[in-house]
């Protein structure tokens, strides 16, 4: 299992960052899962650099800029001489900030540039009984895609978070069978734009209101490759059961 704690901002104080990346650690040493912790960008650095430890970290997002006057921008080339190895991108909420497919695609092409793995986050705001949700989710992967080469296509990890289920609670995340369902659908999708044993390595993530009461059945059911959790990762004792779970 491949668990991405994404802090989002709710992590604002870094001596809370530090005991977060403690208890990470300790997890990780009695665990089997591969930890990636995407704090905020001012703390990132101060974390990462000298980490001798099995856990990794990941940008939050990137710029879709490749540096030059462009006041407040953290770019990808920042991010991994900071010390990240994946970058998030995609986000819904960086969606509905502004970010467009075309700027997603021009995200993703910046993290590869620099060694960052991507994890493109894709995912319907509703869910309709037509099944036109699927059709707006390979749309979201595709275009995402449409510029990179076969090999670039294989570097991404591709994480499902449907909208309707973000910050809620495990009452409202999606259930296994249905996880199960777009799990297949997802690697459906990768195998078109992806060559055989490519397409078979591709990892796909879930995220949506995660937590440690409802994450063994998730995983055990669906065979998701792991998860993007949000809240409950910037909590010490929720992350903790929740890593135990899926250990």
């Amino acid at each position: 299992m491949l668990v991405i704690a994404n802090w989002k901002a709710y992590v604002e104080d870094f001596a809370k960052a530090k005991e977060l990346l403690a208890a990470s650690k300790k997890a990780s040493r009695r665990s089997s899962c591969d930890i990636v912790l995407a704090p905020p960008a001012p703390f990132l650095s101060a974390l990462a650099l000298g980490n001798k430890s099995a856990v990794a970290f990941s940008a939050q997002d990137v710029s879709y800029t490749e540096g030059g006057a462009k006041t407040g921008e953290t770019t990808a080339l920042m991010y991994q001489t900071a010390g990240a190895t994946y970058a998030i991108i995609g986000h819904s909420e960086r969606r509905e900030a502004g970010d467009t497919d075309a700027i997603v695609a021009k995200k993703l092409s910046h993290a590869l540039a620099h060694g960052l793995t991507p994890i493109l986050c894709v995912g319907e705001r509703e869910r309709d009984s037509d099944g036109r949700y699927l059709s707006f989710v390979r749309e979201q992967i595709t275009a995402a895609c449409a510029p990179f080469t076969t090999k670039e296509r294989a570097q991404i990890i591709v994480a499902y978070e449907p909208l309707w289920a973000i910050g809620k609670t495990a009452d409202h995340a999606i259930g296994p069978n249905d996880l199960a369902e777009m799990v297949l659908y997802v690697r459906k999708v990768l195998s078109e734009l992806l060559s055989g044993k490519n397409a078979r390595h591709s990892l796909v993530l879930y995220g949506g209101s995660v937590e440690p009461t409802n994450v063994r059945e998730l995983a055990h059911a669906s065979q998701v490759d792991g998860f993007l959790v949000g809240h409950d990762s910037a909590i010490r004792e929720d992350f903790v059961k929740l890593i135990k779970e899926l250990s």
